[in-house]
């Protein structure tokens, strides 16, 4: 219960980093960088206004989660049920209370940052946790589902497609934001993602193990794997040490090892798909 608790609490922050990034900066300044959010703008901006960015959103989740729990069944995740839900309303919740008429500054590119910056964090954190906000991950689910399209292509196709539009209908200089934003959305969704996953990979040759794994286990509370192994050039029997640790625990690590075996050899490697027990699983 405590992890499900937390998962869905991380759920939520995920979902509002998105929000924010999509309510207070993509829809004032028109970024149409694919998605859901991109097809909102273009059809609230045909419309004359009529229908709102946060409205269209909220009637194509509806529409393509009824689509999605009568095609995909169980296989129809709820974590996916709750973002699409949870970020519809809140959208709908912010026009109320904060109407945004006009983008915060005057400066296209900074609004662009943070446009690319709050969803990338949301966004990192929902696949982190097996959840999203719905939209297009409903269509890839379908895809998968029941067709041999490649979804990665399709999706960016469809983005693509999207953001070109945003040239006709938003003019030159929303356009190239836009294709901008789209060019670094992923780029930086993975570099969020590999930030928040990163651990380090440690790898120790030693003449006496038995110290190092005493505070790996006992201090750092994580676990290690001891080789036996032959150094080329002396022919001395030596331990090999291999473990994965969190950041600050990799300083408290390399700190004792420095103390108490300054001959040891020691490499640090920067990993972040780590899938095991203590870290994420299958």
């Amino acid at each position: 219960m405590k992890k499900k608790i937390r998962e869905f609490c991380l759920l939520t922050v995920g979902v509002l980093c998105v929000v924010i990034g999509v309510y207070f900066f993509k829809f004032p300044n028109n970024f149409a960088i694919g998605g859901v959010t991109g097809l909102a703008m273009i059809i609230s901006n045909l419309t004359g206004g009529a229908i709102s960015s946060a409205t269209v959103v909220t009637i194509v989740n509806t529409v393509l989660l009824i689509i999605g729990v009568f095609v995909l069944g169980k296989d129809f995740g709820i974590k996916t049920v709750y973002g699409s839900l949870l970020m519809s309303g809140t959208l709908q919740l912010l026009e109320i209370i904060y109407p945004m008429d006009t983008p915060f500054t005057s400066e296209p590119v900074l609004e662009l940052a943070f446009a690319i910056g709050f969803p990338a964090i949301g966004a990192a954190l929902l696949f982190n946790n097996g959840g999203s906000t719905g939209g297009t991950d409903i269509v890839a689910m379908i895809l998968k589902k029941y067709t041999p399209v490649d979804i990665g292509q399709a999706l960016l196709c469809s983005d693509c497609i999207l953001t070109l539009l945003a040239f006709h209908v938003f003019g030159m200089q929303t356009g190239l934001l836009s294709f901008l934003g789209l060019i670094l959305k992923s780029t930086v969704i993975d570099s969020v993602i590999e930030g928040m996953n990163l651990c380090k990979y440690f790898t120790v040759i030693c003449e006496n193990a038995e110290p190092i794994d005493d505070f790996i286990v006992n201090k750092l509370h994580r676990s290690a794997t001891v080789c036996d192994a032959t150094g080329a050039f002396s022919g001395k029997k030596k331990k090999i040490v291999l473990t994965v640790m969190t950041r600050a625990q990799a300083i408290q690590l390399q700190r004792f090892i420095k103390e108490s075996q300054p001959s040891a050899f020691i490499l640090i490697t920067n990993t972040s798909e780590i899938i095991g027990r203590g870290f994420r699983g299958l």
